[in-house]
């Protein structure tokens, strides 16, 4: 043994003696086996968060699985959308999905809308979330006796400036004003109750939750439609306290925090200066920049809207109040430094929305429609596999998700040829346009932000036949 005298060694060859020796009872004891190795290679910051941040007073609860979340239009309802989707396909549930992509929207859903569907008890579905116009018969015939319903609301001003910007073009009654004020100073004067798409432009919310949205408002009317909602819904979600909204959902369906965790999708682009909320094609300040007696009038315009959202408003806040206002302080806070981690770790730019034609992964390009540029998000570069899927569907846009939902559950399935719609019509779907997240070329058909069609203005026509009436 007389080779291994360290007197005859060099400085070099002892510290290599050391650290070998080290390593043989690091294998010995297990400090350095294999598995242990790869745990800290792919440690992700999904999998590996704070105690504090991942715990809650859950208490023993089970999450719930069986989830139908009406979809309302322009409420934030695409982010909402986008963490049931997450849910379900990290845990393989099985998803209610639509033909196209809305459930036969602006007609009533009816339950043969959803595919895969064969009759009452025949297969079992987790979630239902996609847009539709709701009818809750038909929606029991899909979904499990004890599954949690809950949809959001949003003021209807600024839900008004927004689907003002989204459907100018295929509501008559927006198409024919000037800008969204000329339209708030007379809105009769634009509005006909009878023309297609012009559901936008009036009682959107009530209209969404299946109820009349242009009978005439009166204070019973009102009550009997909000309480046909609460009858239906265990939550109802507000639009402007999005981070308390996310807070009473993981507690009413027992999930973690993560699930409830988002970045903002579907969203417009903002114009930087305070009081104008789009930029635009034309002059914003001429298309959206309301007085406060233009902000009444579409106050009044929607009545029936403005009544759900002062009553399921006052609602939110009971809930908060027995939640705890403290306990709700703590709660938002660790939501939104969870979001701001999962933001540094997964989004370029410091997380901040970018124009799709600047994305430039073509296949997570939000699709655009209307008169607004609809924005979405990188990621982050050289991210670990488990990080980078994980981020990837917090990101992924709403039409690019439900398609690949669908290839998943129904992997023998052809490719749907067609989309389609409420009116009973079918268009070609151009599936580079929405792989790509552009605008479709050379197509007359006018489509909503998901490609669901969108039939344009038929004033004329049906002046038209009108006048060929009279005329016999």
């Amino acid at each position: 043994m007389r080779w291994l005298g360290c007197h005859r060694l060099g400085t070099v060859w002892k510290a290599l003696l050391v650290f070998v020796v080290i390593a043989f009872v690091g294998q010995l004891l297990g400090f350095f086996n294999k598995s242990w190795m790869q745990t800290e290679r792919q440690r992700s910051v999904f999998a590996v968060s704070s105690e504090e941040a991942q715990s809650s007073a859950l208490g023993s609860c089970k999450p719930h699985t069986h989830v139908m979340f009406l979809k309302t239009h322009k409420t934030a309802s695409s982010t909402v959308l986008n963490m049931l989707y997450r849910f379900g396909e990290e845990r393989g549930l099985r998803f209610a999905l639509p033909l196209g992509y809305q459930f036969g929207y602006p007609l009533p859903f009816n339950a043969h809308r959803v595919k895969g569907y064969r009759g009452l008890f025949a297969s079992e579905f987790h979630i239902m979330g996609n847009h539709m116009r709701f009818n809750r018969p038909e929606v029991e015939k899909v979904m499990p006796a004890d599954t949690f319903y809950f949809s959001i609301l949003r003021d209807p001003v600024a839900l008004a400036e927004s689907s003002y910007a989204y459907y100018k073009a295929v509501a008559p009654a927006f198409k024919r004003a000037k800008g969204l004020g000329d339209f708030a100073n007379d809105p009769g004067r634009y509005y006909e109750p009878r023309m297609r798409n012009n559901h936008y432009a009036r009682n959107l919310l009530w209209f969404d939750f299946g109820l009349d949205h242009n009978a005439n408002y009166s204070a019973q009317l009102a009550r009997s439609g909000e309480e046909a909602v609460r009858r239906s819904f265990s939550l109802i979600l507000i639009s402007e306290y999005f981070d308390q909204s996310m807070v009473l959902l993981r507690h009413a369906l027992c999930w973690p925090l993560d699930a409830v965790v988002s970045f903002s999708l579907n969203a417009r682009q903002q114009k930087p200066a305070a009081g104008v909320g789009w930029v635009g094609k034309s002059n914003p300040n001429a298309a959206f920049m309301l007085t406060e007696e233009q902000r009444q009038s579409l106050r009044e315009w929607n009545a029936l809207d403005w009544h759900l959202y002062q009553a399921f408003n006052h609602t939110f806040w009971k809930e908060v109040e027995r939640f705890g206002m403290a306990r709700m302080e703590k709660e938002v806070a660790l939501l939104r430094i969870r979001r701001e981690v999962l933001a540094r770790a997964c989004l370029r730019d410091g997380g901040k929305p970018v124009e799709a034609s600047r994305i430039r992964d073509k296949t997570i390009r939000p699709f655009q429609s209307g008169l607004v540029k609809i924005l979405g998000y990188e990621l982050q570069p050289g991210l670990d596999n488990t990080t980078r899927q994980a981020c990837l569907r917090m990101i992924r846009p709403e039409i690019q998700y439900k398609d690949l939902l669908d290839a998943s559950q129904f992997p023998k399935a052809q490719p749907v040829p067609r989309v389609l719609v409420g009116s009973g019509s079918s268009v070609r779907r151009n599936s580079s346009a929405v792989r790509t997240g552009e605008k479709l070329v050379g197509s007359s058909v006018d489509r909503d932000w998901d490609r669901s069609r969108l039939v344009p203005n038929l004033s004329l026509s049906l002046r038209g036949v009108e006048r060929k009436q009279r005329q016999r």
